[in-house]
Parts: structure tokens; sequence; C-alpha cells
């Protein structure tokens, strides 16, 4: 028997259903790995389990920290790894369920970055540098103090690029050694890793439809109701939905177009963590849309109880095409 299991797969792919009932049927209880649902007051734009459904299983890091509060992927680790150990002196089975997929490789596997404060002076020196000269001009100076990163970063992708610059100027070492010297690690955790998956074309349906009953569930409204009352953190600001929303309230774009960008950037969102799914080494996907999720329940019960090999089905279910 492994440490924990793992479930994951892209956002609106069903994880929530299907994560209750393996729970219920091995014994289980749910960390939650989404990095936005631990924020109080953020119910719709996140989908979070309901109260009703988190009487059923027992669910951790939902509604843990108020919105105008920062909360690190360290943080993360060091509290699942409180979690985890409580679930099983209950002899009950932790379930990490979710698709922040750093958050996942945080408990799995350690966190790869330095647990370092944020340098608001430097961030702010050198957004306003973006914003003046281009963010050529940025990328130009991690270009000199981790080529391996600049490399792998677009110009465009400020905040990562910010954040690189950061990690030398308080470290002395580049993100690119960070991540080597975490390659090295052995796994803190093993785990049985499952996914769900569905064709592009079904998934984005869904994430359309999901925005749709988000806005008709109150969506506007729970935003107007965080920022009269919080001072919204950056991440909270820049959750998925709430960024929109509020440039709407903010007279910056219609509702309607709104309404469009969150679909826009959920799609943009699912497409990366599908990409992220298949680098993933150890991992078995189940299609969803197209197996019956009853049989996906018993073939996942049945690897868990050891009565299939877990290795085979990797190497089988790697092979579905998505």
């Amino acid at each position: 028997m492994k440490d924990l299991i793992v479930l994951t797969g892209p956002t609106a792919v069903g994880k929530t259903e299907l994560s209750l009932d393996l729970a219920k049927s091995i014994d289980g209880e749910i960390i939650s790995a989404d990095s936005m649902q631990i924020y109080k007051d953020m119910d719709i734009g996140t989908a979070k389990a309901t109260n009703k459904e988190r009487k059923i299983v027992n669910h951790y890091f939902i509604d843990i920290i108020d919105p105008d509060e920062d909360y690190s992927v360290s943080r993360f680790q060091k509290d699942a790894d409180k979690a985890i150990k409580k679930i099983k002196e209950k002899g009950k089975i932790p379930m990490l369920v979710g698709g922040t997929h750093l958050y996942i490789k945080a408990v799995l596997e350690g966190f790869m970055l330095p647990d370092i404060k944020p340098d608001f002076k430097l961030r702010k020196k050198l957004e306003k540098m973006a914003e003046y000269k281009g963010t050529e001009e940025v990328h130009a100076i991690l270009a000199k103090k981790d080529p391996e990163s600049a490399e792998k970063l677009h110009p465009n992708d400020i905040r990562r690029v910010i954040r690189a610059i950061e990690i030398f100027e308080q470290t002395g070492k580049t993100k690119s050694q960070f991540k080597k010297e975490q390659e090295e690690r052995p796994p803190r955790y093993t785990a049985y890793k499952f996914a769900l998956i569905r064709s592009r074309e079904n998934l984005y349906q869904r994430i359309n439809k999901r925005v749709d009953m988000m806005m008709d569930n109150g969506l506007l409204e729970e935003v107007k109701f965080l920022i009269n009352n919080y001072n919204l953190s950056d991440t909270a600001r820049q959750a998925l939905g709430y960024k929109e929303i509020i440039s709407y309230l903010e007279a910056k774009i219609s509702l309607e177009e709104a309404v469009e960008q969150i679909k826009k950037r959920s799609r943009h969102f699912a497409k990366r963590q599908l990409t992220w799914l298949r680098k993933e080494e150890g991992l078995i996907v189940f299609d969803i849309e197209n197996e019956d999720r009853d049989i996906i329940l018993e073939e996942m019960i049945a690897i868990i109880k050891g009565e299939k090999d877990y290795e085979k089905q990797c190497k089988k279910r790697k092979q579905i095409d998505y």
C-alpha cells in the first residue's frame, strides 16, 4: 500500500464527484490541492465542494485563509504533511485531489524553490522597467543571471521572469540549480496517481457551461462582496473569474467581455494542465468521457487494494491519446 492517492486532471473534468465516491469506498479523506479554494468567501468562482459534500467526506484546505492573505507553495507542503499524518493516525487514507500541479509536486517531490519572502521593491522596479522599456529589457537581465531559465521563459511571461531574477538576487543560485537539486532527491511520499481526462471539445464545452452557471449562481455579487469586505491579495485578484469581474466593476471591460475572457482564460488553463499531465511519470489516465465512471471507480479501487498491478496499468493507461 502506497502512502497516499492523487486524483488530478484539468479544470471542469469531473474530479469532485469521483473523488467523493472514491473516498467513501476506501475510507479516505480529501486534501484539496487547489490554490484558490484555500480562500474564504471565494466559493462560486473556485467551484468548491459544497458544505453537504464536505460533511460526507472530510476535506482539508478549503476556506482556511482570508482573501487578503498570501499563501505559499512551501506553506501548503508543510500543512499537507501535517494533514497526511493526521489522516493516517485516524486509520484512513489520505487523498490529494485537485488541479494545482505545483501543490501536488511540492507534496510528492519537495518544493523546488527556496522559501524566500517577496522582494516587493525589486518587483516594482522590474515591473516599471517592463512597462517603460519593454519586457525584453527585463528578460535580458535574467539571461545574464540565469541563462537556462531565460531560454525557457518568454519575455512576456513577466511574472515568472521577475520571480527567477528575485530568486537569484536573494540566494545567489539560479532557479535551474534548485530544480536540478530537487530532481536528485528521492520522493517524499509514494502515491497511486490517477488523472481524469476528456476530449478538448467536450472539456471546453463543460468549461463554458460552468462559467455560465457561475454567473447564474451569483459570481458578480460574490466579487462585489469581496471587494467591499477585503483588501484582496494579488493572488486572489488574479484568480480565474475574479480578475475579469474586477475589470468589469472597474469599468475597463463590459460584462459580456468579462464572461468571454473567463471562458478563454479557463480553456488556456486547462490546456496547460493537460500539457503537465502528458509529462508526468507514473500516472494512470482515465478517459471519463468515454469510459463508464463506475468501472473507472472499480478499477481505481482494485489498483489501490493491489488486485491490479499499478506499474502495468501505468504503461497501459499512458497510451491514451489526450
